[in-house]
C-alpha cells in the first residue's frame, strides 16, 4: 500500500495489496469480491489460513445489493480460512501486515467496481491505529495482534482492549441456506442494473386509461318487430338494427373528456412508436400528476351529472322512438300487435311500442359505472434500452436534451473488466 493518508481502493487494488503480505492480514466488510478472496487463498498457501481474518455481514441481502459474491465466500472458505459475519457491517476494513486502511466499499448494485485513482474512498491507519482495530474486531484478529507485538508492554496493552464487533462463524448450513435462497432467486446482472437506472432517471413508461365514462357508446339492438316499420331522417344515424342511447355530442357524452385527456397525453406523454408505448419525462411527472388531478375533478363533476339526468335522457330517447313509430304503427300495425289487441289506435301503439322496448331498454344504474383514470408507471428495462430504435425514438420525442450524453453514461454504466 503507498503512504498517502486518501486513496482509492477497489477489489483490484485490494487483491494486490494481499498478495504483497508477509505475516498477516484483516479484511471486514459487508462482502467480499473474487479478486481479494482469490488473493487471499493464495497467501493462505504462503502464510496459512489462521492468519488471516475475514468478517464480512453474510445475507443474501448484502449480495443482491452487490457488496459482495457467494463464490468469493467458497473460495475463501476452500482455503481453510475461517469466515465470521458481523450483522449489519457495512465499514470496511483491510489491514496487510501493520498498514490498513478504512474504506467504503462499493455495492455494485449502484456503481463499477473499478475507481479512479483521483476518486479516493478509503483513509489510511496509523500503526497504532491498526493494531487498535485488531484488537477490538474480533478475537481471531486480536490473537493476531499480540503475535505481530514486538514489546510485552504492547502486547498487554492489546490484551486489556476489548472486542467491540459481534462476530460469529458462517456456518455449513447458513452457507447453504443463502447459497439455495440466491439460486431460486438470482441476483440481478449488476452492469445491467446500473445501465437501466441511467434511463430510469430521465423516463418512465406511463398509461392513461379512462373507463366507466363513455355513455355514449351505449347501445341496444331495436326489436325486428319495430325495425319493420320504417325510419325518419331525423333519427336518421341513431336509428338502424341499434340505437343510440346518448346522442354523441350531447352534454352527458365523455368526448370533452376524451379531448381532455388526449391532449395531456399529447402534452406529457408522447409516443414513442406502437412498439414502446408513452413516455413522461421524470421532470415533467409533477406537472403531468397535478393536470390529472385536475382532470379527476372534471371527471367526478361529470359522473354526478350523468347520475342525476341520465334516466331523463334514457327516457327523451326512448320518447323519440315511440313517437316516430306511434303512426306507422296505428297506419299499419304489424302482426305481432294484431294478435294481442282489440283496437289499433294511438294509445294502444303506444303500450305496444313501451312493450317491445321494454325488453331492450335499459335503467340508469345498469349504464352508470365507476368512472375513473387509471394511471400505471412502469420504469424502462434493460430489454427496451436495447432495442436498436430506442435512442432515435426519444431524440424524436424529446428533441431538447442530450440523449446523446446519457446514452454514453448508459454504456460506461454496464463496462466491466473481463
Amino acid at each position: 500500500m503507498t503512504e498517502a493518508l486518501f486513496r482509492s481502493l477497489d477489489s483490484a487494488a485490494i487483491a494486490s495489496a494481499i498478495r504483497k503480505a508477509q505475516h498477516s492480514v484483516c479484511y471486514a466488510a459487508p462482502g467480499i469480491q473474487q479478486e481479494p478472496a482469490r488473493a487471499m487463498a493464495e497467501l493462505a498457501k504462503r502464510i496459512g489460513p489462521e492468519l488471516i481474518t475475514v468478517c464480512l455481514d453474510f445475507d443474501e441481502r448484502v449480495m443482491r445489493m452487490g457488496f459482495g459474491d457467494l463464490a468469493a465466500v467458497k473460495t475463501v472458505r476452500d482455503a481453510g480460512i475461517m469466515v465470521n459475519s458481523t450483522p449489519g457491517l457495512r465499514t470496511g476494513l483491510v489491514i496487510a501486515d501493520h498498514e490498513g486502511y478504512i474504506f467504503t466499499p462499493t455495492a455494485l448494485y449502484l456503481e463499477a467496481d473499478q475507481r479512479p485513482t483521483e476518486a479516493p474512498n478509503a483513509l489510511r491507519l496509523s500503526r497504532d491505529q491498526v493494531t487498535e482495530a485488531l484488537a477490538r474486531l474480533s478475537p481471531a484478529a486480536k490473537a493476531i495482534a499480540i503475535a505481530l507485538a514486538k514489546t510485552d508492554e504492547e502486547r498487554d496493552r492489546i490484551r486489556k482492549q476489548a472486542v467491540e464487533v459481534p462476530s460469529a462463524r458462517v456456518a455449513e448450513e447458513a452457507f447453504k441456506e443463502v447459497g439455495r435462497r440466491l439460486e431460486e432467486a438470482p441476483p440481478v446482472r449488476f452492469d445491467i442494473a446500473r445501465q437501466v437506472r441511467v434511463f430510469n432517471a430521465y423516463l418512465q413508461y406511463v398509461e392513461l386509461t379512462l373507463t366507466g365514462a363513455a355513455i355514449q357508446r351505449h347501445r341496444l339492438a331495436i326489436p325486428a318487430s319495430i325495425q319493420m316499420l320504417g325510419s325518419s331522417k331525423d333519427l336518421k344515424g341513431r336509428l338502424r338494427t341499434t340505437f343510440d342511447l346518448i346522442e354523441k355530442g350531447g352534454k352527458l357524452s365523455s368526448k370533452s373528456l376524451e379531448d381532455a385527456l388526449n391532449e395531456i397525453r399529447r402534452n406529457f406523454t408522447p409516443s414513442l412508436g406502437k412498439d414502446h408505448g408513452r413516455v413522461v419525462l421524470k421532470a415533467a411527472k409533477p406537472h403531468l400528476e397535478k393536470r390529472l388531478s385536475t382532470f379527476r375533478d372534471e371527471l367526478k363533476a361529470h359522473q354526478e351529472k350523468v347520475e342525476k339526468e341520465l334516466q331523463g335522457q334514457l327516457d327523451e330517447s326512448r320518447k323519440q322512438i315511440v313517437d316516430y313509430f306511434v303512426p306507422r304503427v296505428v297506419a299499419n300495425p304489424p302482426d305481432a300487435m294484431r294478435g294481442q289487441f282489440l283496437k289499433f289506435e294511438e294509445a294502444e301503439a303506444r303500450v305496444w311500442l313501451d312493450g317491445e322496448l321494454d325488453r331492450v331498454f335499459p335503467k340508469a344504474e345498469a349504464l352508470i359505472q365507476k368512472m375513473q383514470l387509471d394511471v400505471r408507471y412502469k420504469d424502462v428495462t434493460f430489454e427496451t434500452l436495447n432495442r436498436e430504435d430506442f435512442l432515435e425514438a426519444i431524440k424524436e420525442a424529446f428533441s431538447q436534451i442530450d440523449w446523446d450524453k446519457a446514452y454514453s453514461e448508459f454504456r460506461a454504466a454496464g463496462e466491466k473488466k473481463a
